[in-house]
This record gives structure tokens, C-alpha cells and sequence, in this order.
């Protein structure tokens, strides 16, 4: 039976009404106020805006609970704060992998066909203590993928600027659009533009392209038009962005893991749809994550601290989410089984960047 707009408005009303009285009748509209002029929040109607204080105030009583409990990682208030957890995940699995479920059942020791290609610059002696691929400016700032489901697209091209600027020494930012319009069967490609895709799908594009364009030949325009449009062609391809292929990184294997990031950056796909990853904040997660990997996101090193060793990710949720947009997992065979912290373990990959090329500049690794 359908509920009209003024049962709805009941139904609301009465909703708050019970989350005062449970709360000892706390007046949280201030806060709530300032939260949505900070993230610029649209309402449908007043029964959307009573919906999303419901769950914004849901959240804030939570983030204090487990704030309280002195954990290894703090939660906070972000653009997700008025989302339920039954909202983020639906919300997840539109604007993460999308139609492209094969994340879901990962392939132990699945490894790419450009494998072999220059020995997979995994052939590291001695891992060093900590690796910072920020640190080191091999990383361009924290982007948004807004309301589209392009985190694959976001993943690929970190893993790309990462490689690019330790090999030649200039940090480019490359374009995610281009993968979102161009990467998709009509040309040639095998991914879904904001409908989800592949990392290793968007490695085998560029590669066959020649090369990707940067960003600002091809502007990033899909998280506010929520869509993928006409792939342009006539953008100018980064010089010497051309891959020779890329590699997987072996599956549940913690130390080839470690050896490829201290390398270079390395995409993964994690599972995000846990609340307290919803709303992290700080510190080194090591909260209830699992493995259905339902985001694309880049590994940018490892480190320790307080004796609790972690990895650090680049998220692409702009940077009011985070660390400033990063977040650091759990590191160690205690979790999942040896699967990583969230499943970071699992899908590992990174590209080559093609050997005869000029560089522009001197490395400087």
C-alpha cells in the first residue's frame, strides 16, 4: 500500500520524537544545521530533511559511544553522516564496482598476461621499515568521485601517477573521465563508466589507447552530471604515459604486497560498507571489515604506530572524509584470515609504465 506525503510526515515526526525522548530530549538541530551548510546538503522536502536528521542524529550518538571506548581509531562527521547504514551500502554498490560483481569472488594467485613484462619490479631485497609514497610526492591530492560510480577509474589513475612520477619525475594528475567515457565496450574497453568497472580493465585500455590524457585536458565532470557522456578523442595524451602492461599482485600474500608498494603505488579493491568505516576519522583501523570488495582505492604505503602496524590508503571521497581523505588499515595475517584488514589483500595491481620512452626529467627515485 503506497503512503502518502502526509503519513509520511507523521511517521517522521513521530520518529524524532521517540529519538528525543531516548536522548533525554537534546536539542541536536544546531549541530545538525551546521553539518548541512558545511557539506552544502539538498532536501527533496521536509520529510527528506526529517529522514536525514533522524540518521545524522543516529550517527552522532554512535560516534560518541565508540569514541568513548578509546579504540585505535577515532569516527567523525562527514558527508556521509546522514546516511543510515542501510543507505551507505546501497549507495556503495552504485558508486563503486557496479555491474562488474567479479570483485566479489576473487581468484587466489590470478595474475594478468603482461605479467612477465620487466620483472614486475618486485624484487626487493630488504623491505624497509615504513613507506610513504605521499611523503615522497608521488601523489596528487585527494580527489572526489562525487555520485558516480567511478572509484576504479580513480584507483587506476593514482596507481598511473604514481608510477609516472617515479619513473620520470613529474607528478601528472591524469584524467578519470577519460576512463569513465572512453573505457566502456562501444570503445573498446570493458568497463561500465559511472555503472562500475576494473582496475586491470582501465590498464589494459591505456594501454591499448597509448597513453591517457591528464586532467586538465580532460576534466573530471561525472560526479555532478551522475553519468558517463561522449568519450572525446581529440584530447592530447600525456607524454610517455604509454604502459607496457600491468601486474597482480599474488593474492592473501603479505609480503609481495609490501615489496610492490615499496615500489610504487598500488590499486586495490577493499570492502567499504561497515559504518565504522562510514564514518572513520583518524587513526589505524582495525574494526569489523570483511571481504566483499565493493570499492576501488589506492595503497600509497605502510607504516607503524604504538606498536600497531597499518597500511595507508587514498580514498577517493574528497578530503573532508579521513585522514584528509586517506585511512589507514590494519597490517598483518591476523586479519580475515590473511586476506588483509577490509580485503586489501586480495586484488592488488599496479602498471608499467613503458620502458622506451624519453623521460622528461631525471627521476628521482
Amino acid at each position: 500500500m503506497l503512503v502518502d506525503y502526509k503519513q509520511k510526515m507523521i511517521y517522521s515526526l513521530l520518529f524524532l520524537l521517540n529519538v528525543s525522548v531516548a536522548l533525554g530530549a537534546i536539542d541536536y538541530t544546531p549541530l545538525f544545521d551546521k553539518w548541512v551548510e558545511r557539506f552544502n546538503m539538498k532536501f527533496e522536502n521536509e520529510y527528506h530533511r526529517g529522514n536525514v536528521f533522524s540518521n545524522w542524529v543516529s550517527n552522532h550518538v554512535y560516534i560518541s559511544k565508540m569514541n568513548s571506548l578509546n579504540r585505535t581509531y577515532t569516527l567523525g562527521h562527514n558527508q556521509f553522516s546522514g546516511m543510515s547504514s542501510e543507505e551507505f551500502s546501497a549507495y556503495l554498490k552504485y558508486s563503486s564496482f557496479g555491474v562488474m560483481s567479479s570483485y566479489g569472488s576473487p581468484v587466489s594467485g590470478r595474475f594478468s598476461k603482461e605479467r612477465g613484462l620487466r620483472g614486475a619490479f618486485v624484487n626487493v631485497e630488504s623491505l624497509p621499515d615504513s613507506v610513504d609514497w605521499v611523503e615522497k610526492g608521488a601523489v596528487t591530492p585527494v580527489k572526489d568521485q562525487g555520485q558516480c560510480g567511478s572509484c576504479w577509474s580513480f584507483s587506476t589513475t593514482g596507481a598511473l601517477e604514481g608510477a609516472y612520477a617515479i619513473k620520470y619525475g613529474k607528478l601528472v594528475s591524469f584524467s578519470e573521465q577519460q576512463l569513465v567515457d572512453c573505457d566502456n565496450l562501444r570503445n573498446g574497453g570493458k568497463d561500465h563508466g559511472c555503472n562500475g568497472g576494473l582496475m586491470d580493465n582501465a590498464f589494459s585500455w591505456i594501454k591499448k589507447n597509448g597513453g591517457l590524457c591528464s586532467e586538465d585536458e580532460y576534466p573530471y565532470v561525472s560526479g555532478e552530471t551522475k553519468t558517463s557522456g561522449e568519450c572525446v578523442k581529440s584530447c592530447k595524451l600525456e607524454s610517455c604515459s604509454e604502459l607496457e602492461g600491468y601486474v597482480d599482485v599474488e593474492s592473501s600474500n603479505e609480503m609481495e604486497m609490501m615489496k610492490a608498494v615499496s615500489n610504487q603505488p598500488v590499486s586495490i579493491a577493499i570492502e567499504a560498507d561497515q559504518k565504522d568505516f562510514q564514518l572513520y576519522k583518524s587513526g589505524v583501523f582495525v574494526g569489523l571489515c570483511g571481504t566483499k570488495l565493493d570499492h576501488g582505492v589506492l595503497l600509497v604505503g605502510y607504516g607503524e604506530e604504538n606498536g600497531l602496524s597499518y597500511y595507508k590508503v587514498k580514498n577517493s571521497w574528497s578530503s573532508s572524509w579521513g585522514e584528509s581523505g586517506y585511512i589507514r588499515l590494519g597490517r598483518g595475517s591476523q586479519y580475515n584470515n590473511g586476506a588483509g584488514q577490509c580485503g586489501l589483500l586480495l586484488q592488488g595491481s599496479y602498471p608499467l609504465v613503458a620502458g622506451d620512452c624519453v623521460p622528461l626529467l631525471q627521476p628521482r627515485w
